[in-house]
């Protein structure tokens, strides 16, 4: 337990999905390196980058990408710069892009970034959900959950005084 508290915060955190836990029921989590050139990196370190509307998909035998996360240019990059929503490539073994190929294919599935980060060796990691959407009745159902927690804590709350 306090190894993985550590871990957390070795992470240097960059962009945050925050709508995927809303959107999506998230079965797995799956954490993946990724392909940047020097000016992402510089440009990532700098923040201001987007993960609201990406997604990842298997690419035809080409492995895993990520699609329209957003990463602004650097601007002392110059003639070198990157373009800001290019897909990006995401490093997994072999067995694992066949794995979740055949989820998303097969299982109705879908691969969600949830969280894009430094580890504590200074490599840019993504953090991929292996998520099943969420119909409207059951993001109704989650929110009464929360609002029944929210106000269950502070009768709780109150009695204690």
């Amino acid at each position: 337990m306090a190894a993985d508290k550590k871990r957390d915060d070795a992470k240097k955190y960059i962009a945050e999905n925050r709508k995927a836990r809303h959107n999506y029921f998230i079965e797995e989590r799956i954490e993946a390196g990724i392909i940047l050139k020097g000016s992402e990196v510089k440009a990532l370190r700098g923040g201001q980058s987007n993960i609201g509307d990406s997604y990842a998909g298997a690419n035809q035998g080409a492995g895993l990408w990520l699609y329209n996360a957003y990463i602004p240019e650097y601007r002392e990059a110059n003639r070198e710069n990157h373009e800001p929503r290019r897909p990006r490539q995401l490093l997994l073994r072999r067995r694992e892009i066949a794995r979740l190929h055949q989820e998303v294919t097969r299982g109705g599935m879908t691969l969600i970034p949830l969280a894009m980060y430094f580890n504590d060796r200074g490599k840019a990691k993504i953090e991929l959900g292996l998520a099943k959407g969420k119909k409207l009745h059951d993001k109704r159902e989650a929110e009464k959950e929360r609002d029944w927690n929210r106000e269950k804590s502070r009768v709780l709350k109150g009695n204690n005084r």
